[in-house]
């Protein structure tokens, strides 16, 4: 947000906890590296349901496996259930692209992808946006061994919604 800028990762396929990680492995590569290369941690605020809710195991598998990728530590803070309405994301990015393909037809994905990349307002913001061609199967499972094995720790506060992945050396 202090960038003025956004990033959108377009997928076709299934929103599953592997392309929510996915998406934030390529904003990395893309952006977040070049805005940030002095950076150790990442903080990511997410809703708490869906493909990266706070529940999800193979949402945090996937996170401690891009944790482990790009060496650093992965802080995740949950909006509250119910509370992904005060996302600053939700009003200062996804408002905009609803305003810029407002009465467009939205007939192929790369139309979808062009729509939202063309996004700017007179504030300064652009975004970046990319279609996301792989495949993510619904319904896999990660096991208690998996989780054991992931380097994680709770917060204090609400340990269950606020988390850091460590890097496994």
């Amino acid at each position: 947000m202090g960038q003025d800028l956004g990033w959108v990762n377009v997928g076709r396929d299934n929103d599953t906890a592997a392309f929510a990680v996915e998406s934030i492995r390529r904003w990395w590569i893309t952006m977040g590296r070049h805005l940030y290369p002095k950076a150790e941690k990442l903080l990511i605020c997410a809703d708490s349901g869906g493909s990266n809710g706070y529940r999800t195991r193979l949402w945090k598998r996937e996170l401690q496996n891009l944790c482990d990728m790009v060496n650093l530590q992965i802080a995740v803070c949950h909006f509250p259930p119910g509370t992904s309405k005060w996302n600053k994301i939700e009003h200062r990015l996804f408002s905009h692209i609803s305003m810029n393909w407002k009465g467009q037809p939205l007939i192929s994905h790369e139309v979808v992808v062009n729509l939202i990349g063309s996004t700017t307002t007179r504030s300064g913001l652009k975004v970046k946006a990319r279609l996301d061609k792989k495949s993510y199967p619904k319904k896999i499972k990660v096991s208690d061994e998996e989780m054991a094995q992931l380097n994680i720790k709770p917060h204090k506060f609400h340990g269950d919604w606020n988390y850091t992945l460590t890097p496994r050396t």
